[in-house]
């Protein structure tokens, strides 16, 4: 069985977008063409009425008039052909609901782990006219390796993170920031906080994540800083954060999309057992962070 790399990430939702007008565009996916090539979603199954809600699909790239090298077999010679719609990538992936996850697989030809959610945005925002939607998906960072990278900073200089309200599962530690978000009825919020001076900002979000990882059901003994919570927030997947400081007196950036959860499973999978296999690392997810509906 050969495998692939599959990275995990939340999709956002914003505008008139929301769950059932998503999983409608997965499985009506229209083509949209960007430069040389058409994208759409093909080979779609749709199992979101299933005790395990799930949409799996292809993120495909192909182009209108494709060329392949044939034989003619009266000269016994190689030729070029038309061949119209001629796939040149494609990417599986999975969409859980319950979750508002996704897990895509790395296309080393053609749909890097970079190119997906962008094409993905596309087809999705594409297939309502691009009219007041916007849908984005936002990486799922590994706490282990995101603190990990943190802790090799000598002083904190700047934090600065863009969130959005989650759906369905938020985590408990930054609970009164989703409060916030409600009551805000924000559709956004960014926080950032900087400090050029002295010994840099003062933050426990090294400590915060180390004790997490320790016990899910951690309880700081005050409550979250704003910044902090947005940052774990983004973390989660809700969102889009930084972290820049000093390592040796040079400077240093930590981006929450740098350390993307991932895991490695069949390149042509099964769709069910990809939807299992997507479900177990979610699951896994919540409990590790206590993240509750």
């Amino acid at each position: 069985m050969r495998r692939g790399r599959y990275y995990i990430g939340r999709v956002i939702k914003l505008g008139m977008l929301d769950q059932e007008k998503l999983m409608n565009a997965i499985a009506k996916a229209p083509t949209i063409t960007i430069g040389k090539h058409a994208w759409t979603i093909t080979d779609v199954e749709d199992s979101r009425n299933s005790n395990m809600p799930y949409l799996f699909g292809n993120l495909s790239k192909f182009a209108f008039e494709g060329h392949v090298t044939v034989i003619d077999t009266a000269t016994r010679s190689k030729v070029e052909a038309l061949a119209p719609n001629l796939l040149v990538a494609s990417s599986p992936f999975v969409y859980l609901p319950n979750f508002s996850g996704i897990a895509y697989m790395h296309a080393w030809n053609g749909i890097q782990e970079e190119l997906f959610p962008r094409r993905f945005k596309n087809i999705i925002e594409a297939a309502y006219g691009n009219f007041f939607v916007d849908c984005s998906i936002e990486p799922v960072s590994d706490y282990k390796a995101f603190s990990s990278k943190l802790q090799e900073l000598d002083k904190f200089t700047e934090i600065s993170a863009k969130v959005y309200p989650p759906n369905p599962l938020f985590g408990r530690l930054w609970g009164s920031l989703n409060d916030y978000i409600k009551e805000r009825n924000a559709s956004e919020v960014s926080i950032k906080e900087s400090s050029e001076e002295g010994q840099g900002l003062k933050t426990k979000i090294v400590s915060l994540i180390v004790n997490i990882l320790k016990d899910e059901k951690f309880e700081p003994e005050t409550p979250l800083a704003i910044t902090d919570a947005a940052i774990l927030m983004a973390a989660d997947g809700y969102g889009k954060g930084f972290v820049a400081g000093e390592h040796d007196g040079a400077q240093v950036v930590i981006r929450t999309s740098e350390t993307q959860k991932s895991f490695l499973f069949n390149k042509a999978p099964v769709p069910e057992q990809l939807a299992d296999e997507a479900e177990k690392h979610f699951r896994r997810i919540s409990k590790e962070r206590d993240m509750r509906h």
